[in-house]
């Protein structure tokens, strides 16, 4: 049997990880349930300190790490830095842990960090100290405030038909949806299809004064592009990961995103925030699928991702859970467990973490998994979900979250949408002054012949 507290940490952490496909496929995952545990139990010794000290990827071959290390904030951190993993579990558990106080912790915490506390929770834990946690951005309206839930209408279409788009967008809109973002996943590349469906959402969302911001989820280049021919963008989006060579599987370095951002910036088109123009997707197995993780369990691979968002500090970040397939997450179980994980690690890292609770149809999973998942990320005060029409993306083909889901989740909270959103849905007569969804007075927008909107 290994002496557990003088194993590298990257195995140590692989093997103190919940059960996951990715991990097993990884090569990393621990023997056996008493293997798991055992290193769970040395893990909870571990100083904090020491994830200073030992790199997972090199320094010197991975900006990732680089970015980690380099913008550690030691005055955040010097009031655990005598902590263990354990004693950061207990604090952020306790009743001196609030959100302030977290927020104040959080630059001195690595993203090894809190991954390595997550592993030592339950699915209760990990609700509990995600609760605790705020983290408020703007743009056209305000995200993440207490006592809010946002939602993505995400209008995905299989041909990129613009009546289909605009069907499925107006549709969330009637539902209560679209205050994190109106964001399409569109199928052809071209910048000719892009300018159209960017130019699409920016005009119903100027003609209708609806206070959110749209996003075409296309490469960071395609975006720049956009940029420099002139097209109103609101967000940037782009995948990330928690390496660098896991990033440049998806095509984009640092200063590539700085590029992007800085380009956004310019075109000033927020009203009640500025800064917050980024969009970012991550996702549990995506390092393991390009063979860039490097022997690091797929869970802490993911959080360092999260070290990459937040250096550009993004209006929206989500993690895809599930949407690779059972080679990395196998079922329900493994679904749920990895959307706590990674929404508890966003939000204690500073993020504004919503979760795309998907599957596709070939992992053992279905949509009472992701009622259990969207109903515990909800006391969590996960900032957004996505809405899909009927939670089938037609599009992307896999099962997600449907406006009816976000209806039903404010419903059983009590939660409003951002409020500048829910202001204009009061107005247009969608939701009363409780929140509660009434039948819609307006008609529906058609497209006119030129491709633009026409009237109600």
């Amino acid at each position: 049997m290994p002496n557990y507290n003088k194993l590298p940490l990257k195995t140590l952490l692989a093997k103190a990880s919940p059960l996951r496909s990715g991990d097993v496929l990884g090569g990393v995952a621990a023997d056996n349930a008493e293997d798991r545990v055992r290193a769970q139990m040395a893990l909870a010794e571990t100083p904090l300190s020491r994830f200073l000290e030992e790199e997972l990827v090199a320094y010197k071959e991975d900006e990732v790490t680089r970015l980690i290390l380099d913008s550690h904030d030691a005055q955040a951190f010097g009031p655990v830095k005598s902590f263990t993993v354990g004693e950061l579990r207990d604090y952020l558990l306790s009743e001196r842990a609030d959100s302030r106080s977290i927020a104040s912790l959080s630059p001195g915490l690595t993203p090894e960090m809190a991954a390595a506390a997550s592993k030592l929770m339950r699915a209760q834990d990990l609700i509990l100290a995600a609760s605790k946690i705020t983290v408020v951005t703007r743009f056209r309206d305000t995200i993440g405030l207490p006592g809010r839930f946002s939602s993505r209408i995400q209008p995905n279409h299989p041909v990129d038909d613009l009546k289909g788009i605009l069907a499925s967008a107006l549709d969330g809109l009637f539902y209560g949806s679209g205050d994190a973002v109106i964001g399409v996943n569109p199928v052809s590349g071209s910048l000719e299809n892009l300018l159209k469906i960017n130019s699409l959402m920016a005009e119903l969302i100027e003609r209708y004064e609806i206070p959110t911001q749209s996003c075409v989820l296309t490469h960071v280049t395609d975006t720049l592009e956009l940029v420099r021919r002139g097209a109103p963008v609101d967000l940037c989006f782009q995948s990330i990961a928690g390496t660098e060579k896991a990033n440049r599987g998806f095509g984009v370095s640092l200063s590539l995103l700085r590029e992007a951002k800085d380009a956004v910036l310019s075109l000033g088109r927020g009203t009640v925030g500025k800064e917050n123009v980024m969009y970012f997707e991550t996702g549990q197995g995506s390092a393991l699928s390009s063979d860039a993780s490097f022997g690091i369990d797929q869970q802490t691979v993911e959080a360092r991702a999260y070290a990459v968002a937040r250096r550009f500090k993004p209006f929206l970040v989500n993690s895809v859970v599930g949407f690779i397939g059972p080679e990395y997450l196998a079922d329900g179980k493994q679904i749920i467990r990895a959307s706590l994980e990674d929404h508890f690690c966003g939000k204690l890292l500073g993020l504004p973490m919503g979760l795309d609770l998907c599957y596709t149809n070939h992992i053992t999973a279905d949509q009472d998994d992701m009622d259990v998942a969207l109903t515990a990320l909800g006391a969590a005060g996960c900032t957004y979900v996505m809405g899909v029409p009927g939670a089938d993306d037609i599009m992307l083909n896999y099962q997600s979250t449907s406006y009816h889901d976000v209806a039903y989740l404010r419903k059983i909270t009590g939660k409003l949408p951002a409020p500048e959103f829910q202001e204009w849905l009061v107005k247009m007569g969608i939701h009363d002054e409780s929140g509660a969804l009434l039948k819609p007075s307006v008609k529906i927008p058609l497209l006119a012949g030129g491709g633009g909107l026409a009237g109600f």
